[in-house]
């Protein structure tokens, strides 16, 4: 199913960081995407979880484009519908980050949140 409206979206730079990270783990084929979803737990209730992965589960929602797709089960799409996935490597962190305007509490380190 591919999504229309509201989609989960990636940044180039974290586009870029995926391939990196897909090429160093020989992980080359089409057939794998970007697994993003959404786990109890952490310091404010939720955590984001991000993976490679090549197998499709039933209610999947698609998002992407020819250069990357970008897979969330129906559950967790509930918590990031219109989150844009970007990367940073400045001095005030590195790794994926989940911008989510649905997230009203954030913890510091940014890996978990709060509806």
């Amino acid at each position: 199913m591919i999504a229309q409206g509201n989609e989960i979206s990636i940044t180039d730079k974290a586009l870029t960081k995926a391939y990196d990270l897909m090429r160093e783990s020989n992980i080359l084929g089409a057939d794998y995407f970007l697994r993003v979803g959404v786990k109890g737990g952490g310091c404010s209730g939720l955590t984001y979880e991000l993976d490679f992965d090549n197998e499709s589960k039933p209610g999947d929602m698609k998002f992407g484009d020819e250069r990357l797709t970008i897979v969330c089960d129906m559950k967790s799409f509930l918590y990031l519908c219109g989150t844009e996935l970007d990367f940073t490597d400045g001095l005030n962190g590195k790794g994926f980050n989940f911008i989510n305007p649905n997230a009203s509490r954030t913890c510091g380190c940014g890996e978990s949140f709060s509806i």
